[in-house]
């Protein structure tokens, strides 16, 4: 079991943390943390992990291959997936029993689609099926709550980093300031974007599993860390990508803000005609991916 103190990250996992004014807290991680009244050491479970083990409920094993599409669009509109999803290939049986994967043609290309769940747990639980069904790369696409007072509702953003500020991350992958989505992946949404001619920014996003916790003080400093939005998945969704060794990439849209100190939701879950955009420019994003193997098929 690997060991780590928060605030000395290893080597391997890239640079340290940025300098952002935030006070410290000495953690210290695994089987040699003791609390230490007088240096305010925390043990964190979250922090001790077995990356090199098969979990005892290892998807391969318990979801049988469908011959997948393998790409896969992970969307988070249930009505845009109502609206366009006429063509089932299978029936996901592990988050929301019975919620179909449907299959569409993109660009010459087999497109997999389906509703992940909300928040880090389910949809990566999702995730994790469809790459054992047979899924390969993904663009995850939903709305997210913008830091920034510039991001109009309905603004495009491509996440380039992920600040880890959820639990589901850090059981894929050894503990660490932020994570960055496939880049290959990430240049497809780019493209996509510039082809259609829509305006957007690259940029990071604050991942949390706590939207009730949300403060003005830590939305002002995750934007001046150089995040653009705050959301519950890309961090997981990331970390997993990692770990199974397949490509993701995330595209969001500016729905509710919670720029200036306050909150608006900007009536964003009805922005329909958004919606089905960003939908439509991540299936272009996942057609044109290349992948391993492309000459046969699939």
């Amino acid at each position: 079991m690997a060991l780590y103190r928060a605030e000395q990250p290893p080597e391997a996992l890239g640079s340290g943390p940025q300098e952002t004014g935030w006070s410290v807290w000495p953690v210290t991680c695994g089987l040699a943390a003791t609390a230490d009244a007088d240096t305010g050491a925390v043990d964190l479970p979250l922090f001790e992990h077995d990356l090199q083990a098969d979990g005892l409920l290892e998807p391969t094993r318990l979801f049988a291959p469908t011959r997948a599409p393998r790409r896969a669009v992970m969307c988070f509109f249930q009505e845009v997936i109502d609206k366009f999803g006429d063509n089932p290939h299978a029936t996901m049986t592990n988050v929301y029993r019975g919620r179909p994967m449907y299959e569409t043609e993109r660009l010459g290309e087999r497109v997999a689609f389906f509703y992940p769940g909300l928040g880090a747990p389910p949809a990566v639980s999702s995730m994790e099926e469809a790459v054992a069904m047979g899924c390969r790369s993904f663009i995850a696409v939903g709305g997210a709550g913008s830091l920034v007072p510039e991001l109009t509702l309905g603004h495009a953003v491509v996440v380039d980093r992920a600040i880890r500020d959820e639990g589901t991350s850090y059981h894929y992958m050894a503990p660490f300031r932020t994570v960055a989505p496939d880049p290959g992946a990430t240049a497809a949404l780019v493209a996509a974007l510039r082809q259609r001619g829509v305006p957007f920014l690259v940029g990071g996003t604050w991942t949390t599993d706590a939207i009730f916790r949300e403060t003005a003080q830590l939305a002002r400093r995750r934007a001046a860390e150089g995040c653009l939005t705050v959301e519950m998945e890309a961090a997981a969704f990331f970390a997993v990508g990692r770990f199974r060794q397949v490509q993701v990439a995330q595209l969001l849209y500016a729905g509710d803000t919670l720029a200036d100190d306050a909150w608006d939701a900007r009536d964003w879950v009805n922005a329909r005609t958004v919606r089905e955009l960003m939908f439509k420019l991540a299936l272009d994003a996942a057609a044109s991916l290349t992948l391993e193997g492309d000459q046969t098929g699939g």
